[in-house]
């Protein structure tokens, strides 16, 4: 394996960051001692709180029990708290909605808070709504504002730490729309680690093409995009209409109106892991936005928030190895996103779960794919709503030994009494599959190794483009340069080619930023012979011969950032290997010795925050392992 110079970059990498700090004289031990802290152990701020059975209030006691805080007290009843008895005697929860206003998946989240509000208020709790920042994925793909998405994670996270430990509140409730949005309230409330539940904002309907006449969604934009610019993108039963005509007819029916992007993209696929995992309640992952049963989960979760804080039902209790493990079988079997990967391995790190690279291959290889959904299939997750949701699906799974059925969750009861009494999925339903007639025979998630990703790398094979490429290399230093090969139709049809964008990492993006725009490109342009690869992401709605994730990334100096146009690739998921084929442990050491770090292409701001303290990808990127 090349590691050599990665390695080696590595060192000058951290000493680098201890000068900054001011400690580059330390060693370890001194640096521990310094600190308080071992590199094994991860320690949260500790808050006092009531001795367990004093009350609900725990945490917010500390604030408003007889007069240590007046100040406090002052400022709780000007802002509404009714009375003394109130004051004194109710638990507080935060109602953490990710919202705001130009985005599809987040406009509407606020409108659920305060439905979540009014619901909390009748149980005789106080409830305090507060929002966090979020990214529009769709909005930003393709563009410099993608490089902030990933970070939004981190962002949320540390907001919702922030007001729950500031204001002492006792439970918290998160509303999350968009992709970043979920893992980072799930990491937030784990941090805490007091009661806490998560509604997921539900997807949008399917859009329609008046020109087509047909139904649309976010990637036929995406799609149409790489038919446009190949000059594919026409309408068989008109071939009179233009293709400018029918572009600006996909974009503007393609997304009706409030919730999230409708396929198994990212944001339905974390909704269903993080209800696999116990942390929503059944039925919120498949419930769409815009449906009435939408604002009675929000009763319900007031209802189901106070049976967490009376049991002490806390996020830790329900993220366990068991329900990471059932989250992964869900996921395999429904074809969720590869950005599925990066987030569950965030979110068990936070809550100290060990899961690596190795249990999605270890899942992926027992457990078909089943799931005839977008963005390989032709169906929407309104679609399995209507035939009985993600609910019905584990009931299928448990029933067939594949999900542990006795994980605890937020309602009190383990996973399988949640689904017991669920309708088992519709009678000639064609959107679930068989088990005995799969998609695939097993998961669609392959975790790849080789001299190219040393550390790892995810792919996204469904067996539609085969289980094996060999190609030669054509090298994108940024995925804008590829955007711009692909935009003046410079990727041929005659070869099979391995398109390699590189310097897109967490680090080197900065931001690992999604690479819809390209995948959909290539896609829409109906180029077959084509692999692409990264050490970026791609969105959920990508589907193709995609490889990303690749570790170490280009900017820390893996063997990515040597490749060169011509080299030879073979990626094969039968094998779970990606290589250079024609280049020697030689040749890329020679390589390397001319290979010069690149310079930071931002030095200030959030950016170069995240640059600086983020881990790689196959821990799931975060930056609070120091």
């Amino acid at each position: 394996m090349f590691l050599g110079h990665y390695w080696s970059h590595r060192a000058f990498t951290h000493a680098v960051s201890l000068q900054q700090l001011n400690h580059d004289t330390m060693d370890k031990a001194n640096l521990e001692k310094q600190f308080g802290r071992t590199s094994e152990e991860a320690r949260y701020l500790s808050f006092q709180h009531s001795k367990p059975g004093s009350g609900l209030n725990k945490y917010s006691s500390t604030l408003t029990r007889e007069h240590d805080f007046p100040a406090a007290q002052a400022m709780l009843y000007a802002a509404g708290v009714p009375n003394e008895h109130v004051l004194k005697t109710y638990p507080q929860v935060g109602v953490a909605s990710v919202w705001w206003e130009g985005n599809p998946c987040n406009m509407h989240l606020l409108d659920l808070g305060k439905e979540v509000k009014r619901g909390i208020e009748a149980q005789e709790m106080l409830a305090w709504q507060y929002n966090t920042v979020g990214v529009s994925d769709g909005m930003t793909m393709g563009g410099d504002g993608m490089r902030f998405s990933l970070q939004t994670r981190e962002i949320i996270a540390d907001s919702i730490e922030t007001v729950t430990c500031a204001q002492f509140h006792d439970a918290c409730v998160t509303i999350a729309g968009c992709d970043k949005n979920m893992p980072g309230a799930i990491m937030g409330m784990t941090r805490t680690n007091r009661p806490g539940i998560m509604i997921y904002g539900g997807s949008t309907k399917p859009g329609y093409s008046k020109l087509l006449k047909k139904e649309i969604n976010i990637t036929t934009a995406l799609e149409a995009h790489g038919a446009y610019i190949y000059d594919n993108l026409r309408n068989p039963a008109d071939p009179s209409q233009t293709k400018e005509a029918l572009l600006s007819d996909i974009e503007k029916g393609a997304i009706p109106g409030q919730g999230a992007c409708g396929g198994m993209f990212t944001a339905n696929t974390m909704a269903t892991a993080i209800e696999t995992l116990g942390l929503s309640l059944p039925g919120s992952a498949s419930t769409p936005a815009s449906s009435p049963e939408k604002m009675r989960e929000c009763k319900k979760v007031a209802e189901a928030i106070q049976v967490c804080v009376e049991q002490d039902i806390t996020p830790r209790k329900c993220l366990t190895k068991r329900s990471f493990e059932n989250a992964l079988v869900m996921m395999m079997a429904l074809g969720g996103s590869t950005n599925g990967v990066l987030h569950l391995l965030a979110m068990a790190t936070t809550a100290e779960v060990e899961l690596t690279l190795d249990d999605f291959q270890r899942v992926s290889d027992r457990v078909p794919f089943i799931a005839d959904l977008a963005p390989s299939g032709k169906y929407l997750m309104k679609d399995l709503y209507e035939i009985g949701g993600v609910s019905s699906v584990q009931k299928l799974l448990i029933a067939a030994g594949m999900l542990d059925g006795s994980t605890i969750t937020v309602t009190g009861k383990t996973l399988a009494q949640n689904v017991e009494s669920w309708p088992s999925l519709t009678q000639g339903q064609e959107i679930i599959r068989s088990l005995d007639n799969p998609i695939k025979a097993t998961g669609h998630i392959e975790i790849l190794y080789g001299n190219l990703a040393p550390d790892g790398s995810v792919a996204k094979i469904t067996g539609k483009e085969g289980m094996k490429i060999t190609g030669r290399a054509r090298v994108f230093d940024k995925e804008h340069a590829l955007d711009d090969a692909l935009n003046q139709g410079q990727i041929p049809r005659t070869e099979n080619l391995v398109l390699i964008v590189r310097y897109e990492g967490p680090k080197g993006g900065p931001g690992m930023p999604e690479q819809l725009k390209a995948s959909a490109a290539i896609m829409g342009a109906g180029l077959k012979n084509i692999a692409l690869i990264t050490d970026g992401r791609y969105s959920g709605a990508s589907h193709g011969f995609i490889v990303g994730h690749i570790t170490p990334e280009a900017a820390v100096g893996g063997p990515i950032a040597v490749v060169r146009d011509g080299d030879l690739i073979t990626i094969d998921a039968e094998t779970h290997r990606i290589d250079m084929v024609d280049v020697s442990e030689e040749e890329v050491k020679k390589r390397f010795e001319t290979w010069v770090p690149p310079r930071m292409p931002v030095t200030r701001g959030v950016l170069a925050k995240y640059a600086r303290l983020v881990g790689d990808a196959s821990k799931g990127a975060v930056t609070d392992l120091f």
